[in-house]
């Protein structure tokens, strides 16, 4: 924990207001560190850096930038164990799924380490007037980042990574129950070659009056927000009066569909995947679980058997597989899913009673019969219930899977690929596993429909949402 200040143009600051905020280890409900908030003053600073560091960043080469981005791959990849244990400990996930997320977070540098040389343009002829059309990209701008606490590490290089490598500079506020790992990140910049400026972390509990004002300044050209659907809508409100450039990646509701032809050892193994990454604190986490009527009991046996066997624990120690919900609210909200699901008539396989003791733990969890109408179904459970039903017709739950105002991500479970491509192309999400619990890869663009957002990261996608294209339409 050195690193607590706000971190404006290559320089530590305790901020102009020297308020402090404490980050709580969800472990154990003890004070970590206190950290820096930043205050409207320090934000302007930080717009100021940003401005300072953009046109020579932006007239590097793109080799340059891209030399940059590969370093910081290296040097995050070789310090993984540093930074999962930061992450463990403000965010409480279980020392495996941090060192995961680390070596996913560390993922983004290298794609667009080279991607940062494939911002490709196009130069063809116009058919009716033959003029020559030219086509390029180019840095769009400041880019304001707004991470979620769940991914302290992932969420903040899965936006850093493409800004870099359009060439923008940056300013993140980091979610404030977990500030700390991107904290920590800012010196493994500096090694790696980004000049002061470019990137800058403000950590506050002023989030939403300093976010409106940094979206309100001309210079800032996207805003990149990962989190709740309700504040995103609020923040693309506020984007509209700069009409800034939008990526939003929101809330979800995840299907999970296995057809009675499905490998059901590979679907437990999946869901448990789709569920239980990260705690199922996840827009992505398996939320309504739909098995057909001819395998639920064997289905739900089993995961049963799979989610009992997870060891519950402060996530420092390695033998644990479930560490802490981040905080007493999270908690409480999954317990309330859990009783009012019950007391409208599911039944309870596993897990189902909140703990006694310090710390925000909540057992793995499974329930069957899970009505239409609890609670559960239409809202995003976010910790670690797998809540199950079961149907019969193929037509009957695509429409129960599509009716959400979400649509970031669903999994299908089938070894009749002829089906499985038909049910996934009648899916309205953006993103679709199939026989697959994980889809979220550097490689891949990431994005919903609906309520789910706007634009997509990762994949060649995720560094066009910072890049204006230009066309120029030239004789000779």
């Amino acid at each position: 924990m050195k690193h607590t200040d706000l971190y404006i143009n290559g320089e530590w600051r305790e901020g102009s207001g020297e308020k402090r905020f404490d980050v709580v280890n969800p472990a154990n409900e003890t004070v970590l560190s206190s950290v820096a908030s930043a205050t409207l003053d320090d934000a302007k600073d930080a717009l100021d850096a940003a401005e300072g560091a953009f046109a020579d960043w932006a007239a590097r080469t793109p080799r340059d930038r891209s030399e940059v981005l590969r370093k910081a791959w290296e040097l995050m990849t070789v310090r993984q164990a540093e930074f999962a244990n930061i992450i463990t400990l403000e965010n409480g996930k279980a020392r495996n799924d941090a060192m995961g997320e680390v070596a996913y977070a560390a993922e983004f540098f290298r794609w667009f380490a080279e991607e940062a040389v494939r911002a490709d343009g196009m130069i063809t002829r116009a058919p009716a007037s033959g003029a020559r059309i030219i086509v390029q990209h180019k840095p769009a701008g400041i880019a304001v980042l707004v991470t979620p606490w769940n991914y302290p590490a992932a969420m903040g290089t899965r936006k850093i990574a493409p800004a870099l490598a359009a060439g923008c500079p940056v300013i993140i506020k980091p979610a404030s129950e977990t500030p700390l790992t991107m904290l920590a990140l800012m010196p493994l910049l500096e090694e790696a070659g980004v000049p002061k400026g470019l990137v800058n972390v403000i950590p506050s509990r002023q989030t939403g009056a300093m976010v409106d004002m940094l979206l309100h300044d001309p210079r800032v050209r996207v805003v990149s927000f990962t989190g709740s659907t309700e504040v995103g809508r609020k923040l693309l409100h506020s984007a509209a009066d700069q009409v800034l450039k939008p990526a939003m990646e929101l809330g979800g509701n995840a299907p999970l569909i296995v057809f009675e032809d499905a490998d059901i050892d590979l679907a437990v193994e999946g869901t448990m995947l789709a569920k239980m990454r990260n705690l199922g604190e996840a827009c992505t986490a398996a939320n309504r679980i739909y098995v057909h009527s001819d395998i639920k009991d064997a289905f739900t046996t089993k995961l049963t058997t799979a989610m009992s066997a997870l060891k519950v624990g402060d996530g420092s120690d390695p033998s644990v597989d479930v560490g802490p919900l981040v905080n007493r609210d999270t908690r409480d909200k999954v317990a309330a899913f859990v009783d009012d699901a019950v007391a409208k008539g599911a039944k309870l396989h596993c897990g189902g009673t909140t703990p006694s003791g310090p710390g925000y733990f909540y057992p793995p969890t499974v329930m069957s019969d899970v009505p239409a109408n609890a609670d559960c179904v239409a809202d995003e459970i976010f910790g670690p219930v797998a809540a199950i039903q079961d149907f019969q017709d193929q037509d009957d739950v695509i429409q129960r899977a599509n009716d959400t105002e979400y649509g970031l991500v669903a999994y299908v479970f089938s070894q009749n690929m002829q089906r499985a491509m038909a049910v996934c192309e009648k899916l309205d999400y953006g993103m679709v596993g199939l026989n697959r619990g994980l889809v979220s890869d550097p490689a891949a663009p990431f994005g919903g429909t609906k309520q789910s957002g706007l634009g997509r990261e990762g994949g060649h996608e995720g560094m066009l949402e910072f890049m204006e294209t230009q066309y120029i339409s030239a004789s000779w």
